[in-house]
């Protein structure tokens, strides 16, 4: 299989392509699956406008300027300082989102001529399709291009999809995170604690990014005092000139989310500045107290239907996450999925915000891919029609409704 970049420290370099032609073949095997995830976020994006016109709302305004989409657009004008002091205590702070995607908005905004909003469009668009081209990676070069493909249009018709196409962070985070997790299945250990680094400028789940990295650089070290290959990586010598790349590229990972909680801290003047930041929007971390105390009065009340859903919907999860250690994925892998997971799911706040939170976790959908690429190709398309369809309407519906995804 070739990889984007050939291994580290292997091979005579008169016997590999240009860097130009390596990367064209990556992208000329990806481009079906990059289609096909277009076209699924266009269907979505089609009835969402349909939907719109029916309920007479703007699917732009939808989009692009509601909800945190009106707080990075604001960062991306204004820079930081806003403070909203809401009824009850809440102090909401615009110090809880992170800067790189307005940065991304600020700067397209002064070199096309863009709102803020329509260039938070433009980063999302552009990253879900650089995100759908690693996820194809991933997925090819563990189980086979027929997963591959299915691992992207599952992980485009997730219910909350939608999202990848509105003015928020989660497309940017999952494509630096996918393409930090390719690197670290192909050994590039700089670009790999490069992307995380850019991921934990990102999101606060960066720190999910960065144990990947060190669980690659980890499960390296051990099989290469065992003398066993990377997983999915042809029999190569492992040079000792690799280990500075690792322990750099280690060292590189967590920068960028390091370098955002110091700067708040050093802002508010208190070590814990971030966190008492989202303790002022009601968020952290309790162990998913929160999460269950918001369930169990669903579940023992007139919204019990609502309470059994999403008891539904966590166990169907986590056995996700059980299919994927029985699966045996790679450890780097299971480590950001796990991560991203436990975040999600042990955080306070808003907690329909939760399957949007977890939407970066794609490693999840891996073995749903390999059933679907195993499957005959008219099962497995009708399948992943049906989802798509229902994707669709559910990410029209959610979006019409009266709480931020």
């Amino acid at each position: 299989m070739t990889d984007l970049v050939s291994p580290a420290g292997t091979g005579a370099g008169a016997d590999r392509p240009p860097v130009a032609l390596r990367v064209r073949g990556a992208l000329r095997r990806a481009l079906p699956a990059v289609l096909v995830y277009a076209a699924v976020r266009a269907l979505g994006i089609a009835v969402l406008a349909v939907w719109g016109y029916v309920a007479g709302k703007s699917p732009h305004q939808l989009l692009s300027a509601r909800w945190d989409s009106l707080w990075y657009s604001r960062i991306a004008e204004d820079g930081y300082g806003y403070t909203l002091h809401l009824p009850g205590g809440k102090v909401h702070s615009d110090l809880a989102f992170f800067p790189l995607l307005p940065w991304l908005e600020r700067g397209l905004s002064a070199v096309f001529p863009l709102s803020a909003a329509d260039a938070g469009l433009v980063v999302s668009a552009v990253s879900s399709l650089l995100a759908a081209w690693a996820v194809f990676l991933i997925g090819e070069r563990l189980y086979g291009r027929r997963a591959g493909v299915a691992l992207v249009a599952l992980w485009a018709a997730l219910p909350v999809g939608i999202v990848q196409s509105m003015a928020y962070s989660e497309s940017l985070f999952t494509a630096l995170a996918a393409w930090s997790l390719y690197a670290v299945l192909t050994g590039r250990w700089l670009w790999a604690g490069s992307f995380a680094a850019l991921a934990g400028l990102t999101r606060p789940v960066g720190a999910a990014v960065v144990l990947a990295v060190w669980l690659g650089v980890l499960t390296a070290l051990r099989r290469g005092q065992r003398g066993e290959p990377r997983h999915g990586a042809r029999q190569e010598p492992r040079g000792r000139r690799e280990l500075p790349r690792m322990l750099l590229g280690a060292a590189l990972a967590p920068l960028g989310w390091l370098a955002y909680f110091v700067w708040v801290g050093v802002r508010t003047g208190s070590p814990t500045g971030y966190l008492d930041v989202q303790g002022g929007w009601g968020n952290g971390f309790d162990g998913g107290l929160a999460f269950g105390s918001f369930v169990a009065q669903r579940l023992f009340g007139p919204a019990w239907a609502a309470g059994l859903g999403l008891l539904v919907g966590v166990g169907l999860v986590l056995w996700l996450y059980a299919a994927c250690v029985r699966q045996r994925q790679p450890l780097p892998l299971l480590g950001y999925a796990g991560a991203v997971l436990l975040l999600a799911l042990t955080a306070k706040g808003y907690f329909g915000s939760k399957p949007r939170l977890m939407m970066p976790a794609f490693p999840l959908l891996l073995p749903l891919a390999v059933a679907l690429g195993r499957a005959r190709p008219v099962r497995a398309v009708l399948t992943v029609s049906v989802v798509v369809l229902v994707s669709a309407v559910y990410g029209a519906f959610w979006l019409h409704g009266s709480g931020p995804p």
